[in-house]
């Protein structure tokens, strides 16, 4: 894995941490321009907002979007902690978003949360959603399930 990809992991991860310190569930994203360079962060904001679409990566998209021409988040890479749930990947296809890199998979995480009937599951992985599309997404991932993982340690059930 290239150092760019495990620094920005390691931020998404971080902007996890800081989503579950202001009271929400740990998770979290960047976008980065075509040089690595960091555009935009956003963490999960679900609890606090009161919004359940207000999961990390469709907050960053909607940052984006407004920020963004749409040539140049064709441009873009979106770096997050966990594997965009199905929402989110619909938001990332629709926003021109070209490129995902994730830490932990929906699948990994799943795991490590359990059954709870007041957190359902929609399991349908990124790749499916993107794959849907006309357009291409890469989704790459997952990466970092050590680090990843740490920061839902006690969060779920």
């Amino acid at each position: 894995m290239p150092d760019h990809t495990r620094t920005h992991l390691l931020a998404a991860i971080e902007l996890a941490a800081s989503a579950r310190a202001h009271g929400n569930h740990p998770f979290g994203a960047l976008l980065t321009d075509a040089s690595g360079g960091v555009l935009l962060t956003a963490e999960n904001t679900v609890l606090t907002d009161h919004d359940v679409t207000a999961h990390a990566e469709t907050n960053l998209v909607r940052a984006a979007c407004r920020a963004l021409a749409p040539h140049q988040l064709t441009e873009t890479v979106l770096y997050t902690s966990t594997e965009p749930c199905a929402m989110c990947a619909g938001a990332i296809y629709w926003s021109g978003i070209r490129r995902v890199v994730y830490a932990l998979a929906a699948t990994e995480l799943n795991a490590i949360a359990g059954a709870d009937p007041d957190e359902p599951v929609l399991d349908l992985p990124c790749r499916l959603v993107f794959a849907a599309g006309g357009n291409t997404v890469e989704a790459s991932g997952p990466h970092l399930f050590d680090e990843a993982s740490a920061v839902h340690t006690g969060y779920w059930g």
